[in-house]
């Protein structure tokens, strides 16, 4: 009797009640991970090559602690065969096209986005140089796996650019991959924001069912709301020109215009709703960080006073529950820096703390005996003037490096968490003026909603890092949810049992009930 094929037992799986089995490509630390497996999938394992980030993995799915565990190792994608990952993670026992059914895949998107872009330019001082960035083909790898393995469906997930590299969709190209492979593929632009996030975060979906399934992929309606930006909204237009303006219909039958609100929808989740129950930094706490490596060595206590629903939800997630005390809660040390970021108002870039920090010089100039004409070459003083100077004004180009710094607003949504900041965190200044720094590894993991029991394996360049690279988990639980309702499946949502409400927005103490019309968005305001 022939044997039964990969998707039929797969198929027969599912009927028999067992929980979607998930491979997470390209996994980073594991943000998508969290998304599904709070919506009741089964992680079974992930490739990543940065180690730290594969450690995190690991030991916030798997509990490993051991580096060299096959849950732990750093891989290449491109290195490493489907059958081989499948046997190492030791999921071949009824054959490795057996092993999953969902794989997600967020490939490293610096080639694909216009600042990693502008980077390779300057370097090889090439204007097309991101086209020959092997990173920006690793979609073939995905391809490659999803072929190998047979899943039910595809999750992918990568920077609007994606859409526009040099006139050409990508996206659209792994469309036509999948689907000469067996599956049918819609994809579109959401917003984490509009997924109860607390950050204005734009990303490309590409979801991808195998057509034994006989549904046709959607995207989730948006729980929360806010009129995001107009550089958003360009950026947005500018990356689906070519997609927009294409006459093919299988471009036409592939995009699906972004989801919008209907009726009574939810205010965006704030910067505040997010970090007001974390630790204030005193300026003691300031002046007692030491130059060198930062590590998670300090407990701090929460806040006293009732937490927002955002906030009560990071403390509580279920399986990532935290305690009492934080121990990421760890801040840049920035001495030069304080004083400007205390004058800065919320959304200032850095012309205004350059012009901030030109002022500040000009009061230190007085008091130190200087004067302007120090800095001449021919004065006596001048060594000294620069050296003083350099105590209090930052060395950057104002016209060059226009959003180098911003500093947050607390009544709206912070703008999009980078990579960058495992290098630096002046994208992100924290809103309290008397606070004056900027955002910790634990405020930039509330900023993409990983829970306060989420531990990232490193030091506080490492976890910027990825958590700057993560899928916000609870824009990647809005779609798990959403996927296993179109395939069938009945989703053992872990947060059913603890009776939290994902939608609910926050307050201080306010009822979870305050919505607005969607025709009508806003903003809450400063508390």
């Amino acid at each position: 009797m022939p044997r039964q094929s990969p998707i039929a037992f797969k198929h027969d799986r599912l009927r028999a009640g067992e929980p979607l089995r998930v491979l997470d490509l390209f996994s980073g630390c594991g943000g998508f991970s969290l998304g599904f497996d709070s919506a009741g999938y089964r992680i079974v394992g992930s490739l990543e090559k940065d180690p730290r980030a594969s450690q995190t993995h690991a030991y916030n799915f798997f509990g490993i602690t051991d580096p060299d565990d096959p849950h732990a190792a750093a891989r290449d994608a491109k290195k490493v065969r489907p059958g081989e990952l499948v046997r190492e993670l030791g999921l071949d026992k009824d054959g490795a096209n057996r092993a999953v059914d969902v794989i997600l895949a967020g490939p490293p998107c610096q080639s694909y986005a216009r600042v990693g872009r502008a980077k390779l330019r300057e370097i090889a001082n090439n204007p097309d140089a991101f086209l020959h960035d092997r990173r920006g083909r690793l979609y073939t790898e995905l391809v490659r796996y999803v072929r190998a393995l047979k899943p039910l469906v595809v999750v992918f997930e990568n920077v609007p650019d994606v859409l526009n590299q040099a006139g050409v969709n990508v996206v659209e190209d792994i469309c036509a991959d999948l689907e000469a492979a067996g599956y049918v593929c819609r994809y579109t632009t959401l917003n984490a924001a509009h997924y109860g996030v607390p950050q204005m975060r734009e990303r490309v979906f590409l979801l991808a069912y195998h057509e034994s399934l006989g549904v046709e992929p959607s995207f989730p309606s948006p729980t929360h709301w806010i009129e995001l930006p107009e550089g958003y909204q360009d950026a947005r237009r500018a990356a689906l020109g070519p997609t927009l303006r294409t006459g093919s219909t299988d471009s036409n039958a592939r995009y699906m215009p972004t989801p919008g609100p209907s009726g009574e929808i939810l205010p965006a989740v704030t910067a505040w709703d997010a970090l007001r129950d974390l630790p204030v930094y005193t300026l003691s706490m300031k002046e007692a960080i030491r130059p060198g490596p930062r590590r998670f060595t300090q407990n701090l206590r929460y806040n006293q006073g009732r937490p927002t629903r955002f906030a009560s939800l990071m403390r509580h997630w279920p399986g990532f529950e935290g305690d009492r005390t934080i121990r990421d809660h760890v801040i840049r040390r920035l001495p030069r820096d304080y004083p400007i970021f205390a004058r800065m108002k919320p959304g200032e870039q850095y012309p205004h703390a350059h012009r901030i920090a030109t002022e500040l010089w000009n009061e230190k100039m007085e008091a130190l005996g200087l004067k302007a004409s120090d800095s001449d070459a021919s004065s006596p003083n001048r060594e000294r003037y620069e050296s003083e100077k350099a105590k209090v004004v930052p060395p950057y180009d104002p016209e060059k490096f226009v959003d180098k710094w911003r500093k947050m607003a607390a009544g709206e949504p912070a703008r999009t968490l980078t990579a960058h900041l495992g290098k630096d965190s002046y994208t992100h200044i924290h809103y309290d003026d008397d606070q004056a720094r900027t955002i910790s590894v634990r405020e930039a993991a509330r900023l993409q909603s990983f829970p306060d029991g989420f531990r990232f394996v490193g030091a506080m360049n490492a976890a910027f890092r990825q958590i700057g690279n993560a899928v916000p988990p609870l824009l990647a639980r809005s779609l798990a949810l959403h996927v296993a309702g179109e395939v069938g499946v009945t989703a053992r949502d872990r947060f059913a049992p603890a009776g939290m409400a994902l939608s609910a927005h926050s307050g201080d103490g306010a009822s979870d009930d305050h919505v607005v019309a969607a025709s009508t968005p806003s903003v809450e305001a400063d508390a």
